[in-house]
């Protein structure tokens, strides 16, 4: 079972696939990672292993991560994260038979994915400060003419009737972005081994330079999805304009 790997965005650009078609597609700079630490059920209370990514200076770290290091004997790593594993049957002993089995030390490379295959990928939202209604949930606003002097601005948001307050939840002005986002079942592109980098199809989270973490996709796993041709897309397109539209109540 492969786990997935610690990345860094590095920006977005286009390619055309083998049919011809132009797609946008984000380029990751994926590993190498190292094995830092495997956790069990025994030690730790589940199943995890934990990676490392980007090597760094020691003086660069706590005490407490340069200890965690010295005794793994792997690192040490700007970034740490783990990846959590299934619980291993009772049958299969502690060695395991369906091949998650990792070492302290282990490299993990962009080897672990295929071209075409599905992944999730997940990241930290650009950060876009405090926002009003408008810009973050996609308020329609007010009047712009006929002597209306509220454009932009929230307005009564309590309720006249029962219950007579405001609902929670409501949408409102406030902090937007800078929060955690998967996006799921987006297909590899391409891979270069050699220069360890993932072309993953579509936008993904967060600026350039920032972490990213790539896994097999939970919905679809192991699924490989070959491009379309330009007819079978247009011709997709076409019937499913042509589906009567459901009727806003």
């Amino acid at each position: 079972m492969a786990i997935g790997l610690l990345s860094k965005k590095l920006g977005m650009t286009q390619l055309f696939n083998e049919h011809g078609r132009v797609v946008a597609v984000t380029v990751l700079q994926a590993g190498p990672c190292t094995v830092t630490q495997v956790k069990e059920p025994k030690t730790d209370g589940y199943r995890a292993v934990q990676v490392g990514f980007e090597p760094v200076k020691e003086a660069k770290l706590t005490k407490a991560l340069r200890g965690h290091f010295k005794k793994s004997g792997a690192g040490p790593f700007r970034y740490l994260r783990e990846f959590r594993l299934p619980a291993r049957p009772e049958s299969s002993g502690a060695g395991g038979s369906n091949g998650d089995a990792y070492t302290v030390g282990q490299p993990l490379t962009v080897e672990l994915f295929q071209e075409g295959e599905l992944v999730d990928v997940t990241g930290t939202s650009i950060g876009k400060g405090f926002q009003g209604g408008v810009k973050r949930w996609h308020w329609k606003g007010g009047p712009a003419t006929h002597g209306s002097t509220s454009h932009r601005a929230p307005g009564s948001i309590g309720s006249t009737t029962f219950p007579g307050r405001v609902i929670k939840g409501h949408h409102l002005p406030g902090h937007m972005g800078n929060a955690r986002v998967t996006v799921q079942n987006l297909r590899i592109m391409k891979i270069d081994a050699q220069a360890n980098l993932l072309v993953i199809e579509g936008a993904l989270p967060g600026p350039e330079q920032r972490l990213v973490l790539i896994e097999k996709s939970v919905k679809r796993p192991g699924a490989i999805v070959a491009a379309r041709k330009i007819q079978e897309v247009v011709s997709a397109e076409e019937e499913e304009e042509k589906k009567p539209k459901a009727k806003k109540k």
